[in-house]
């Protein structure tokens, strides 16, 4: 996430002048998409001479040109929060709550007054170009026996306008939270800017008018009830009066008027369509490839070439831009890779190969890792940790990278805290080990009274040398708590019981159990932090596209360094990548057995929100067996030469045998 202190230099020299380039193609659409509202709002089928002819001279009035000005502002405060909140990674709540604290954060609040704000601005520009009734708050009143012939009285349809356009732009708030509409992604296909936009433009003006119909319908339900209470606020401000010879707005009469829902749809239309381009082109320009040297041509360079880059810990773009890079350069240019592979002078060191190498294995010995803490947990005392906030809360220091450079993966060590998933999925230790806490976001809880001894034997520390060992793989064992997805380990609230052994009681007539009914306030908590089976899957894989990328950039090197590197800087380390492959492909099919792993979310119809983060686990399976197969397929039997335990080799000619 962006930050305004941030002193990075790809956010300085990057991300900002790609966020400036979007705003600029936004601000020059602004007189194309008005004068469409323009045509739209003064729609008359019977008159279209007329018609066209004055929305022609609407085009170059002054109140126009005025209203482009105050949109472009519009799209200036709209492109600087796309800049301060977007993320590379979904922030998914695991739980009800975690939902509830995501709407109500501060910083949300904030977002949802300003785009309330904006929203209303938006709305009183499209009152001035329709004109009409709608064209100012207060008018002459009209009641004949109106003893003052000056009085001015409330104009409801332009008030109906712009409390529109203010529950438009929070309900875009909200629902961009819901939807995490701040979530960029990366297309799998590269194209062009323009390609993309162009693609695009459709889905953009379908879910502006059907995003637009929805939050109408909402807003006129709740002016219906509550509509008075504006009305009687702006009265009294500013001595205003109410016309009595006028149907009220906040009536069944006054809101069955077509041309008035008619005005309101399409100015909603017009206000969601300048903010879903805005977001749009920002996503295009921001999630555009970007090439990293893999040698530095000068001393200067050094800190902006991929090796490097694939190290620092943030800010998360630039990391997946250079996974990107990575992926695309291990494809289709033969020079660049003729780089990795080749070695320093003096000294004749792989250090390019080394680098790239160990932060690739490092990202996917730390997912293999996530993923065993989570069957862990779920398999020890049937059910999982609840995380007290969304998967990506956290900030600064979470996208360090976990360096491993061993051969077989270290032990799965309990975390003695809960980390958030998958904040830490590039933290990085200061050796070469691993002697960080991982991140467990469903780690079970061991310490608490209600937990057997025989749990704390299985999850004691053991020296395995798979990290399978010691984990309960039998299927009755997770079915041994009343909710596999509880987020809770109170006996009292779910009404789990687990039996211990007791001291023998002195003789005597026992007293009977206190019966602890639950209150009421304490039911409603507990359903509320009740975690999302979907959801805690999603967060799992919330950054898989890192690894998805590590393992197409590492298996399409491997697969080149066959007939392309000359030095054999790859072969030492194939035993290692093809062991972390194989452990993470063993977590991998573990995890999709368990309840709601498999099943696949359904497509939302129309939504401006990115969803690609719902299925990121079954691209990541895909391209991870993919991977493994276009090594086997080069290689074939001189992998039997490589040194690995007997496991793996048996797994290994699975695949050589094309029976995975």
């Amino acid at each position: 996430m962006f930050s305004l202190k941030h002193s990075c230099w790809f956010i300085r020299k990057v991300v900002c002048w790609r966020a400036v380039a979007s705003i600029a193609w936004s601000v020059l659409l602004l007189p194309v998409t008005t004068a469409i509202f323009v045509f739209l709002s003064r729609f008359s089928l019977l008159h279209p001479i007329q018609w066209i002819s004055d929305s022609l001279a609407l085009l170059t009035a002054s109140s126009t040109i005025f209203s482009i000005v105050l949109l472009s502002g519009v799209v200036l405060v709209i492109g600087f929060f796309n800049l301060e909140s977007y993320t590379v990674v979904p922030s998914i709540p695991c739980t009800r709550i975690a939902l509830l604290g995501k709407v109500l954060h501060p910083r949300q609040c904030i977002h949802s007054v300003v785009h309330a704000a904006v929203g209303m601005l938006v709305s009183w520009c499209a009152a001035i170009t329709i004109g009409g009734r709608y064209r100012a708050l207060g008018s002459p009143c009209l009641q004949s026996e109106s003893k003052d012939a000056g009085q001015m009285c409330l104009n409801e349809y332009h008030l109906l306008l712009l409390l529109s356009g203010a529950f438009m732009g929070y309900s875009h708030s909200l629902l961009g939270v819901v939807h995490n509409m701040n979530y960029v992604s990366f297309p799998a296909i590269q194209q062009y800017k323009y390609l993309r936009f162009k693609g695009s433009l459709s889905l953009v003006v379908k879910c502006s008018a059907v995003q637009s119909m929805y939050a109408l319908r909402n807003y006129l339900v709740l002016y219906f009830f509550f509509g008075y209470a504006p009305k009687t606020w702006i009265c009294r401000t500013l001595n205003l009066q109410e016309d009595g010879s006028l149907h009220a707005l906040d009536t069944l009469a006054g809101l069955l008027d077509f041309s008035l829902l008619y005005h309101l749809w399409i100015a909603g239309t017009f206000l969601l369509l300048t903010w879903y381009i805005t977001v749009l082109l920002f996503r295009i320009y921001v999630s555009e490839m970007h090439s990293f040297p893999v040698q530095p041509s000068f001393a200067e360079e050094a800190d902006g070439c991929l090796p490097k880059v694939l190290l620092c810990k943030e800010p998360a773009i630039m990391k997946f831009l250079a996974l990107q890079d990575l992926a695309l350069l291990s494809q289709h240019s033969v020079v660049r890779r003729l780089e990795v592979f080749s070695l320093s002078q003096p000294g004749g060191h792989p250090h390019n190969w080394n680098a790239i190498s160990k932060e690739c294995l490092s990202l996917l010995t730390e997912l293999t890792q996530r993923l065993v803490a989570h069957h862990d947990a779920v398999a020890s005392n049937g059910r999982a940790k609840s995380q007290s906030s969304s998967s990506t809360e956290t900030k600064s220091g979470s996208w360090g990278s976990v360096s491993s450079g061993a051969t077989d993966l270290p032990k799965t060590p309990l975390p003695s805290h809960i980390l958030k998933t998958p904040g830490s999925v590039f933290l990085r230790s200061s050796v070469g080990t691993l002697h960080s806490p991982l991140t467990a976001p469903f780690t079970p809880d061991l310490d608490s009274p209600f937990s057997s001894p025989s749990i704390r034997r299985l999850t004691a520390p053991q020296e395995p040398s798979s990290p399978w060992f010691g984990t309960v793989q039998s299927p009755h064992v997770m079915r041994r708590g009343p909710k596999l997805w509880s987020a809770s380990t109170d006996s009292q609230s779910n009404g789990s019981t687990t039996a211990s052994p007791a001291p023998a009681a002195a003789p005597g007539p026992s007293p009977p159990p206190a019966d602890h009914k639950p209150s009421f306030l304490s039911q409603w908590l507990q359903n509320r932090k009740e975690q999302l089976p979907e959801a805690t899957s999603q967060a799992l894989f919330a950054d898989s596209q890192a690894h998805i990328w590590a393992l197409e950039g590492l298996s399409h090197l491997v697969v080149a360094s066959y007939s392309e590197d000359r030095f054999g800087v790859v072969q030492t380390t194939l035993p290692s990548i093809l062991s972390t492959m194989l452990v993470l492909q063993e977590a991998v099919d573990r995890h999709f057995k368990l309840p709601h792993a498999s099943s696949k979310p359904l497509r939302s119809t129309c939504s401006m929100g990115e969803s690609t983060y719902k299925t990121l686990r079954f691209a990541m399976r895909a391209a991870l067996k993919t991977a493994i197969y276009r090594i086997t397929n080069t290689f074939g039997e001189h992998l039997h030469a490589v040194q690995m335990s007997t496991d793996h080799r048996k797994r290994l000619q699975q695949f050589l045998e094309y029976k995975e």
